[in-house]
């Protein structure tokens, strides 16, 4: 389908055009019909050679400038009408200033009521302000199935229909027996029955679908579409709401565009879609600015938006977001930093992926981003290597109270902890239990007194030092903890340590007959403080089989038997 918008100035015959092209009145309104005047958008639509048209009729007169840039906001081409009795007009440029705003290329020049006058003169004066599109001219009596020859010809982006959904809503209103329908120019992405949808933070689901005039269990752009929902009420839907994707896009209220204009005054309205908002504009440099939306809407990286000064009846310019999720300027100069880093960005992934320093792919989706050219690691697209401040922050903390991950992260402002265990690993760390581990070296201090319990264990391998004796040795929590990450210990209870082989030992000792932790006890020449916790994690290895009279037996290994 294609789908295309009517502009020109009031009253040079645009409804009309679009009544002969389609035999259907666009104009929806007894008022409109009465006074001949366009107030509302207008549709309609017909079938030309293969292909399906559909037409969105848009006013002419200076007051809803607001209006006609809600029709032609989202589609993807035009029918820019002039009369030859009346010529290039005000609005015929004002018209043309908002589709140069939204880089609308693509399009036809009609010249209307041929028979009121010669259409020469007007022709000239329109050619020369739109070089560029094919133009018909087209009376009561002739020019109509040129116009259709030309509109057949016309050659349209191909439309992304496995894109998000945004579909910017032009009306709404309710019909007795079906609820709220909402009716917008599907610009990308496909609707189907079924489908969950959200406005703002209200969730929806779509009950019907029609397009035009029929029904659809599915519709993919670029279309006319009119959406039956379930879940919201008409009251709670108006003009300006996007129909959307759930999680594929941010609402935000600050953004950081290009401008066409370098020369703004600070309250201008931004229209994107058929949306409308106030904005506050804050220059950043000569090409780029922040805009602060009085209400927040879902855009993405790449938008292309209006800025309208309704005061001054003028297109101020027109704006390709930057980002929509811009960071705060507090500091002296920052704005003017900002500008200059904004105004040499040309590969946008690369300039966020370096200034946000990490992202992930549904942030990427988010953004309106394509992928960068890096590898994914740990769910992430990294474009800030931290190596360096890891080594320097892990220096800070005690050896032998491993730094956590967690403590990692925060201090490097780290968006996930798999990304400080990324980090922690390039500078050439162990990563052990959420920790990082600094070195398999103890200080001589420590180390000498772990040689002294590693000598005890090798006279008894079962009867280890008491807590006592730990202590006077030094060797509390902490430090019995820096011996085990060393492999000189293994720790099988608090104050409870022994050498590496030891539950190999025990196995072997405790082989062949049934035993109780007594026995055990009296077998490896023990005490119960080590056996029981030593007899746990025999279980919990699955060593040991338990027996109804209470008594153990070690298992023999599992010898997989290859043919």
């Amino acid at each position: 389908m294609h789908v295309i918008a009517t502009a020109g100035h009031v009253d040079h015959g645009k409804s009309t055009l679009v009544r002969r092209l389609t035999g259907m009145q666009p104009d929806r309104w007894e008022e409109e019909r009465r006074r001949g005047l366009t107030i509302g958008l207008g549709f309609a639509w017909t079938t030309i050679g293969d292909t399906e048209f559909a037409f969105v009729d848009v006013p002419g007169h200076e007051r809803f400038v607001g209006t006609m840039m809600a029709g032609v906001g989202p589609v993807p081409a035009v029918m820019f009408v002039v009369a030859a009795d009346g010529g290039w007009m005000p609005q015929s440029a004002e018209h043309l200033a908002v589709l140069d705003a939204l880089r609308v290329r693509h399009g036809i020049l009609v010249i209307t009521r041929a028979d009121l006058a010669d259409p020469g003169p007007a022709l000239r004066q329109a050619r020369h302000h739109i070089p560029h599109f094919p133009s018909v001219v087209v009376s009561p009596e002739h020019g109509i199935e040129e116009l259709r020859t030309a509109l057949a010809r016309l050659r349209l982006p191909e439309p992304d229909t496995e894109a998000d959904v945004r579909l910017w809503i032009d009306r709404s209103f309710t019909i007795e027996g079906a609820g709220t329908v909402v009716t917008g120019t599907l610009a990308a992405g496909t609707i189907s029955l079924g489908d969950e949808l959200v406005v703002g933070s209200r969730t929806m689901h779509v009950k019907g679908i029609h397009t035009l005039g029929r029904q659809a269990q599915s519709v993919s752009a670029v279309a006319r579409i009119a959406v039956n929902l379930r879940g919201v009420e008409r009251s709670a839907i108006r003009r300006g709401d996007a129909l959307r994707t759930p999680d594929g896009w941010t609402e935000t209220a600050v953004v950081d565009v290009r401008l066409t204009s370098s020369k703004l005054a600070q309250n201008l309205f931004l229209h994107i879609g058929s949306a409308a908002v106030p904005v506050h504009v804050r220059p950043l440099g000569t090409h780029a600015a922040r805009l602060r939306l009085r209400t927040p809407l879902p855009l993405r990286i790449g938008d292309r938006v209006v800025l309208r000064d309704p005061g001054r009846h003028e297109i101020a310019a027109g704006a390709d977001v930057l980002d929509i999720d811009p960071p705060p300027l507090t500091r002296r100069g920052e704005a003017r930093r900002r500008g200059a880093d904004l105004d040499s960005a040309t590969d946008l992934t690369a300039f966020h992926l370096t200034h946000k320093g990490f992202l992930r792919p549904d942030d990427l989706r988010r953004l309106g981003l394509p992928k960068p050219d890096v590898p994914l690691t740990d769910g992430w697209y990294i474009g800030t290597d931290r190596t360096t401040a890891v080594k320097s922050e892990v220096d800070k903390w005690d050896p032998l109270n491993p730094m956590p991950l967690e403590a990692l992260r925060q201090r490097l402002g780290l968006p996930d902890v798999a990304l400080a265990a990324t980090f922690a690993r390039r500078a050439g760390f162990k990563v052990h239990e959420g920790r990082i581990v600094t070195s398999e070296r103890l200080p001589a201090r420590i180390q000498h007194s772990v040689d002294e319990v590693v000598a005890h264990l090798r006279e008894t391998p079962f009867r280890p030092p008491d807590a006592d004796r730990l202590r006077e040795l030094g060797l509390g929590p902490k430090e019995l903890a820096a011996a085990v990450r060393t492999g000189a210990l293994v720790k099988i209870a608090d104050n409870v340590v022994l050498l590496p082989d030891a539950l190999d030992q025990a196995a072997k000792t405790l082989s062949g007959t049934p035993f109780t932790p007594t026995q055990a006890k009296q077998a490896l020449g023990s005490t119960r403080r080590v056996v029981i916790p030593l007899l746990e994690r025999l279980d919990a290895r699955g060593v040991t089989e338990h027996h109804p009279d209470g008594t153990r037996t070690i298992c023999q290994p599992r010898v997989d038997w290859v043919p």
